[in-house]
């Protein structure tokens, strides 16, 4: 229709010309010509009028199909416009469904991670709880093993040490010596039976006159006690007892024992009471029952040393040992008194560590009991 339409509009009809509303120059020149025509143009008027309907018909009817076609165009784009608002609703459904499940999976795992940590804590916590227990039971049990030490060392049976078992004196010597009391964990076996083989000595009188100087020296380190041996009060005592009772003829095993002395570290052990196991290799041995690691002379040792954990053992005669012994005596006396377990008043303290010295001077010189 529209094909036919245009092919019109570029043909138009020519069955007759349009009369015009004014009339023209020629007109008036020839007036009379067109009254004689006036027959003559009914038919071709009649002809346009046709046309013009034909046109308005063929107009309408391409309107309605046009109408028609858009009509089909607008129902199938409704038709796709529906089908793409379901699409969108369910992928938003899609999309809402995928959200909740993200965010439960996010508090799940952060509820997790919480529930971890709160485990993590509390078994930190636990175990930092037992870690100080054990810590305390260790310093325990290593200040009992110390106190243990220092008996084993200074105190036997056949020769008790008088300043540690003041129940074995006489009553007129125990109240002469009171108020140094160390570790009283000795069996009671072993007590009675130092007390049957042990009768109680005379009490011998004793002038003592305490040195101004020494004694301010003493209280000057009691004010604030220290194993530092920078201090004047214990400078004095390394230059003029310990360095000299610790000062053997082998002098890098006498720097060793001198550290290990002040560390609180070296360990003797009677000879006949130990054993190797079998099947275990027995660690080295310096010197030998018949010669002394120390002072390098044949001598009959009883006891052997260790430094440390190291495993190394040293062979020493008696009178290195009663040297060795004085000082760790003297070491065990100012670590109690650092550590506040002796309850002394301070001039008889003062006493008590001038006997320690007086031994470790004795120890230096060759002195020492029969039973070492």
């Amino acid at each position: 229709s529209q094909v036919s339409l245009e092919e019109e509009s570029q043909n138009p009809p020519t069955v007759g010309q349009w009369k015009p509303l004014m009339p023209s120059k020629d007109d008036k020149e020839e007036p009379e010509s067109g009254c004689q025509d006036a027959g003559d143009v009914h038919e071709p008027q009649s002809t346009e009028q046709l046309d013009v309907s034909r046109l308005r018909s063929s107009s309408v009817e391409i309107r309605e199909k046009g109408s028609e076609f858009l009509r089909d165009e607008l129902h199938k784009a409704q038709k796709e416009l529906k089908l793409k608002d379901k699409e969108c609703e369910r992928l938003s459904k899609v999309r809402e469904q995928l959200e909740q499940e993200l965010e439960e999976l996010t508090a799940s795992l952060f509820e997790e991670a919480h529930k971890m940590v709160r485990e993590a804590n509390t078994k930190q916590a636990a175990a930092e709880k037992q870690l100080r227990e054990a810590r305390g039971k260790i310093d325990m049990l290593q200040a009992e093993v110390t106190a243990l030490k220092t008996l084993v060392i200074t105190s036997t049976p056949s020769s008790p040490n008088w300043e540690l078992h003041p129940q074995l004196q006489s009553p007129s010597k125990a109240g002469f010596r009171k108020g140094h009391g160390r570790n009283k964990s000795t069996s009671s076996a072993m007590v009675s039976a130092a007390s049957q083989n042990v009768a109680p000595e005379p009490v011998s009188r004793e002038c003592k006159e305490v040195d101004s100087i020494l004694f301010a020296e003493f209280q000057a380190w009691k004010e604030s006690p220290t194993l530092d041996k920078s201090c004047s009060f214990l400078d004095r005592i390394y230059r003029e007892d310990v360095g000299p009772c610790l000062d053997f003829t082998k002098q890098e095993l006498s720097e060793l024992v001198r550290v290990a002395v002040e560390q609180n570290t070296l360990t003797i052990e009677p000879v006949a009471s130990q054993t190797v196991p079998v099947g275990k290799v027995a660690a080295e041995e310096c010197g030998g029952p018949k010669k002394c690691a120390l002072s390098g002379l044949p001598r009959t040792c009883k006891h052997r040393i260790m430094l440390g954990d190291s495993g190394h053992y040293y062979y020493i005669s008696p009178s290195c040992r009663a040297r060795i012994t004085a000082v760790c005596n003297f070491f065990t006396y100012i670590r109690y008194i650092q550590q506040g377990l002796v309850r002394q008043d301070v001039e008889l303290m003062y006493w008590e560590v001038m006997r320690l010295r007086r031994d470790m001077s004795l120890a230096k010189l060759g002195f020492y009991p029969s039973e070492m």
